[in-house]
Parts: structure tokens; C-alpha cells; sequence
């Protein structure tokens, strides 16, 4: 049984989505792990806000990891899960140990600005194969992501 039958999706049209979506897990995969590892180790006079934001942005994402990984599902796809294979696909890499939250941000702006066009990548693929509940999805998180990227870069002003 085939749930794009049901979902009246052509599998030949959501090929380029599934294939966005997979790079997008894999982003998301090392994005949360550098928010992992910021909480851990943030240090300084901005330790309580910055800890407690990092674990507000892990928590979420993981959330955002589950979707994605359950939309590949639904379009017919096998979602990766090896860490091997998200260190080849993300663009993202992995941060390294830092204590700053100056820097910690500035290094999540840039994670975002590369989610955001990932994301917009999906999108459009997803629009031209009719694919509304993935552009719902990633619509979603795009409005979230930018949302964070509003609010950080007001915080580093």
C-alpha cells in the first residue's frame, strides 16, 4: 500500500522534495547538535539567557528533526539516520567547543541564514509537485526560523 496513492501525489514530482528534505534532516541533524553543545558550554555574564535559549532552540528543533524525518516517510522516502551520512550531506558543520555566546549567535545566524535557504529550496520544490502539506511544513518553519533570526540579530545590535 502506497500512501502517495492516497495522498494523490505523483512519487516521480516529490523526488526533488524528498531529496530537499533529506539535506534539510541533515542540517538540522548538526544544528541541534551545536545547540547541544552551546548550552553545555556557554560561559560568561550572559550564561542563565543564553543557556536556557540554547535549550529553547535544541528542544525545538528536535521537534523539527521528527517532522521532517516523518514527511520523507510520507512522500515514500527512508529518512537517513547515520551521523555518517549527515556529516557528508549538511552543509552546516560541526562547531567545535566554544564558551562565547557572542560568537555562539553569530554562528546560529549563520546556521539559520543556511536553514532559511535550504528551506526555500524545499519549498519551491514542493510547490511545483502540488505537495501543499510539505509547504505547509516547511512554510512553518521558515516563519520560525526567521523569527529567531529577528530576535538574535536585535540581541547582537
Amino acid at each position: 500500500m502506497k500512501t502517495l496513492d492516497y495522498l494523490q501525489l505523483d512519487s516521480e514530482k516529490t523526488k526533488k522534495t524528498v531529496d530537499g528534505l533529506q539535506k534539510l534532516l541533515a542540517n538540522l541533524q548538526l544544528y541541534y547538535t551545536n545547540l547541544r553543545g552551546f548550552h553545555w558550554n556557554v560561559k560568561g555574564t550572559l550564561f542563565f539567557g543564553a543557556h536556557e535559549k540554547f535549550e529553547e532552540y535544541y528542544d525545538a528543533t528536535a521537534d523539527h528533526i521528527d517532522e521532517v524525518a516523518e514527511r520523507i516517510l510520507m512522500l515514500g522516502g527512508v529518512p537517513a539516520h547515520n551521523f555518517s551520512d549527515y556529516l557528508k550531506t549538511a552543509s552546516i558543520k560541526e562547531s567545535g567547543v566554544l564558551t562565547d555566546p557572542t560568537e555562539m549567535f553569530k554562528l546560529v545566524l549563520d546556521y539559520l541564514k543556511e536553514l532559511l535557504a535550504l528551506e526555500r529550496e524545499v519549498l519551491n520544490a514542493a510547490s511545483e509537485a502540488e505537495d501543499e502539506g510539505t509547504v505547509a511544513l516547511v512554510s512553518d518553519l521558515i516563519s520560525g526560523h526567521e523569527k529567531d533570526v529577528w530576535m538574535i540579530a536585535a540581541t547582537l545590535s
